[in-house]
This record gives structure tokens, C-alpha cells and sequence, in this order.
């Protein structure tokens, strides 16, 4: 059936099913990419251990999205994280300030602002590669250069998935080619012409001064809390539950098709790297360190290749968080926790006013020229997001009401009981070990940008529960009337 036909039959903001498992996992697949601005961070701290790290924080994305997978089932219409704590969590209809309602929004807006940052992170990197491919661009600042490729690139997001989300899908299948493969290559090559070296591997398991004291305690935390903004990423892909033709098997797939890539990804890649350049030459080139690798491998002619993967890979990373916050705000929207601008879906129901929005806040933090800080404080909210949606999960398995609702696609039986453990793992834990290694490693900027964005939501709720409450009181009067 295709979009014209499926639209018709539709309201006019109902999400429309148009894709399958396949265009999923290409919209969503840009997420194992997510580990290039960590390969250096997570190595400098842990050495080769930081492979078990991204091997461990991939085996937490199965545990989590097993429940996800369920609740998306469970609740056909919520879209992924944001959708399901506000279904689980939609409090009364005749009480103006539920907390109930309160909870499941903020847990959306947590989950908006951990995706909502990475198109100004990653159009700040693009502009810093292409002064780096193109010499010309070298004496352009690169902050004017990424508010241009910034704008261009969300233009033409904004075009491409106003169309339908399927098309979004090509465009990311499209960018997955040009992006993941070269990376997988560059990764593998090293095996092949010997310049990987076991020898990396076997030695410098851990940093010589590591102590399991409080303090390492505490780092461990923090790095899997940061670790699974983009180990765990992957559960970006029931956020579309609403828009699968058939969710009780295309969500599963999809999750656990993006959940095996990422295994692979994350894990291999800093092996490979760890294995090609050793401790010490990942610390040398933290923020790049798969260019170095292309070059021992590929010659000079590696580097350029390795921009321009990388710049593919930017933009595919920049589409998947467009989509995912994009609908995260209009469900937000739709659930009365955001105001009902923002509910508005055009007529191929794709959340069109929402994307404007977000593209227009990206620019203006694209200026503010710390997207570091940025990104460590945006995983405060994912792993609130994480842990109020495995709380919700506990509650939809346990509450009489929501434990009779069809589920075609469940987790393992008792899996409430596991959802509940990394529930509490998020929060209070890696919770409390962000706050400390932010607090390390960018004083308090990190901290403060998180927990202001954070607090923001609540008068903007109230603003929202007010002009739901006169919505509903206007539809009184008019019922009324017509009595």
C-alpha cells in the first residue's frame, strides 16, 4: 500500500504507516557512528579496556530494548521513549497538573535533548573536516562555515522527509553506504597489511595508576553513562512505532538488526584501532584517531578518504537525530506536554513544523561554539530518558490495566525485574557518575548547561497544561451549546 492511499484513510495528525523493518534500520543505522568522537575519550581513561567498555554498554542496549521492543507493541501509536512514559505515565484527564503526566514529559523532553544536540555538534565538526579537505576553506572561521553547512544540510533534511518518511529512509540507507562502509574497511584493513598488532592489545589493559577506589567507581559510571548515549542509541529505531506497517514484527527486527551493527561497530572499531596505533598513538590524535589508521594503512590518499567518510557519516548521524527529536517533539505535542504548535504533522504526516524548530535552535547553538560541554550535559537527559522509560515499562507489566494489552512481540517472561535493575543503574548511578566526570573534566559549565535545559521543561508544561485546559474548556462550552 503506498503513502497517498495509507494517508487517506488517516486524520490529518495521525502518523502514517509507511515503512518496514528495512527502512528502520536505515534511518536509525547512522547510531553505530556515534562512537567516532569517543574512541580517544573512553581509551583515555580506560587504554585497550575501553573495548570490553563498548562491548558491555552494547549488551546493556539488548537488555533495554528488549523492554522497548515490548512497549512499542504494546502501545502501537507512542512513538519509542517519548511515546511510551507518556502512555504509561498519562495521569488523569480531569486534573490540570498531573504529576503522573509531569513524569512521562519530562521524560520526553530528556530524551529530546540528548538526541536535539547532536545536529549543532556534528555541523560544528563538519565545517572543522572541510577546512581540512579543502585548503581554500582553511582561513574561513569554521563557526561561519558551520552555520553554512548547518543550514544547508537541514534544508535540504527538512525537504527530503517532508515527503514521507520512507524517503528519509533512502537518504539514510544512501548515506549508510557511503558511511559505514569505508569505516568497516578502514577498520578491517589493518588485519590485512599487518599493521594491526596483537601486542596493543595484550598490553596496557588498564592505566598503571587505576585504583577501584570511590573515585574509579565513579569514572566507571560516568563512562557508561556516556558510553550509552551511543552504544544504546539504537533503540532510536521504536521511536517509528507508530509509522511501521507491521510494529509487532518490524520493531523487533529493526531493533535487534541495528543492535547486531552496533555490536560489531562499536566493539571491532576500537579494537582496531587500539590494535593499529596502541595507547599511545589514540592518545595522540584523541579527537581523530581512525585518520591516523587510514593513513598507516592507505597512505596519504587515506586521509582524504577518511574526511570524506567521515563528513558522510556526519550527516547521516545529523538525519537520525533530526527524525528522532523531531517526533520526539511532536509527541510531546500531541500528549499535551509541549504546546500544540508543535503537533501539527503535514499531509504525509511527517512533523514538519517541529524539524523548522529544531533546525532554527541548532543554528543558534552552532554560535555558542562549545559543543563538548554541550554533548556531555545532553547525556544527562538520555540517561534520565532511559531510566524513566524502564520505570514505565515496570509499571505497564505490573499495572492490571496495561498488563492486558496485546503485545505481539514480548521479552523474555520476568524481564520486568531486569528493565527495573538498569532502571536504578541509570538513575541514580551512571547518574550521579556523569555529574562526576563532567564535573572532572569541564567544571561545572557541563552540569549546570544540563540541569538548566532540564529544569526549562517545567514552566514551559505549565504554559502547555494551561492551554490544554482552555482548549478543553472551549469544547465544554461548545457542546454545550449545541445541547
Amino acid at each position: 500500500m503506498n503513502e497517498e492511499k495509507v494517508s487517506s484513510s488517516v486524520g490529518v495528525n495521525e502518523l502514517i504507516r509507511s515503512i518496514d523493518w528495512k527502512q528502520g534500520l536505515a534511518i536509525a543505522i547512522g547510531v553505530p557512528l556515534l562512537i567516532l568522537p569517543s574512541i580517544g575519550y573512553t581509551a583515555s581513561y580506560l587504554w585497550v579496556a575501553a573495548i570490553i567498555l563498548w562491548g558491555l554498554s552494547v549488551f546493556q542496549g539488548f537488555m533495554q530494548n528488549l523492554a522497548y521492543g515490548e512497549l512499542a507493541t504494546a502501545f502501537p501509536k507512542a512513538s519509542g521513549l517519548p511515546g511510551f512514559a507518556q502512555q504509561v505515565f498519562a495521569g488523569k484527564k480531569n486534573v490540570k497538573y498531573d504529576r503522573g503526566k509531569l513524569i512521562g514529559g519530562f521524560s520526553a523532553w530528556s530524551y529530546w535533548f540528548a538526541w536535539n544536540p547532536v545536529l549543532a555538534i556534528f555541523s560544528l565538526l563538519v565545517g572543522s573536516y572541510l577546512q581540512g579537505l579543502i585548503p581554500e576553506l582553511a582561513n574561513v572561521d569554521y563557526v561561519v562555515l558551520s552555520l553554512i553547512a548547518g543550514a544547508i544540510i537541514f534544508t535540504f533534511l527538512v525537504l527530503i522527509n517532508s515527503r514521507g518518511l520512507a524517503n528519509g529512509a533512502r537518504v539514510g540507507l544512501v548515506l549508510a553506504v557511503a558511511s559505514l562502509v569505508p569505516l568497516i574497511v578502514i577498520a578491517i584493513a589493518p588485519f590485512a597489511t599487518g599493521t594491526f598488532h596483537w601486542d596493543n592489545i595484550t598490553t596496557n589493559i588498564m592505566p598503571t595508576d587505576w585504583n577501584w577506589d570511590l573515585n574509579g567507581i565513579l569514572i566507571i559510571l560516568g563512562l557508561f553513562g556516556i558510553a550509552q548515549w551511543s552504544a544504546c542509541a539504537w533503540e532510536t529505531a521504536a521511536i517509528y512505532g507508530p509509522q511501521y506497517k507491521k510494529p509487532g514484527s518490524d520493531v523487533p527486527k529493526a531493533l535487534f538488526a541495528c543492535g547486531a551493527v552496533c555490536l560489531f561497530t562499536f566493539v571491532f572499531v576500537q579494537m582496531s584501532v587500539t590494535g593499529t596505533l596502541g595507547v599511545d598513538g589514540i592518545l595522540a590524535e584523541p579527537i581523530s584517531p581512525l585518520l591516523p589508521v587510514a593513513i598507516a594503512t592507505f597512505g596519504d590518499a587515506g586521509g582524504a578518504i577518511m574526511i570524506i567518510m567521515l563528513v558522510a557519516a556526519m550527516i547521516l548521524i545529523i538525519q537520525t537525530a533530526y527524525l528522532g527529536s523531531a517526533t520526539a517533539m511532536q509527541s510531546m505535542a500531541a500528549e499535551g506536554n509541549l504546546p500544540r504548535f508543535l503537533e501539527k504533522l503535514n499531509p504525509k504526516g511527517v512533523p514538519v513544523r517541529a524539524m523548522i524548530v529544531i533546525g532554527v535552535l541548532n543554528l543558534l547553538m552552532i554560535t555558542l561554539k562549545t559543543p563538548t560541554a554541550i554533548l556531555a550535559a545532553s547525556a544527562i537527559g538520555y540517561t534520565c530518558a532511559n531510566a524513566i522509560s524502564l520505570f514505565a515499562y515496570w509499571k505497564a507489566s505490573t499495572s492490571p490495566e496495561m498488563a492486558k494489552l496485546e503485545r505481539p512481540f514480548k521479552a523474555p517472561r520476568g524481564w520486568k525485574y531486569v528493565a527495573i535493575a538498569f532502571g536504578l543503574f541509570n538513575v541514580p548511578l551512571c547518574l550521579v557518575g556523569i555529574l562526576y566526570l563532567n564535573g572532572m573534566e569541564f567544571g561545572s559549565t557541563a552540569i549546570v548547561v544540563g540541569i538548566v535545559i532540564l529544569a526549562m521543561y517545567l514552566p514551559i508544561w505549565i504554559y502547555s497544561q494551561q492551554e490544554s485546559h482552555k482548549e478543553t474548556m472551549k469544547l465544554r462550552v461548545v457542546e454545550a451549546v449545541n445541547k
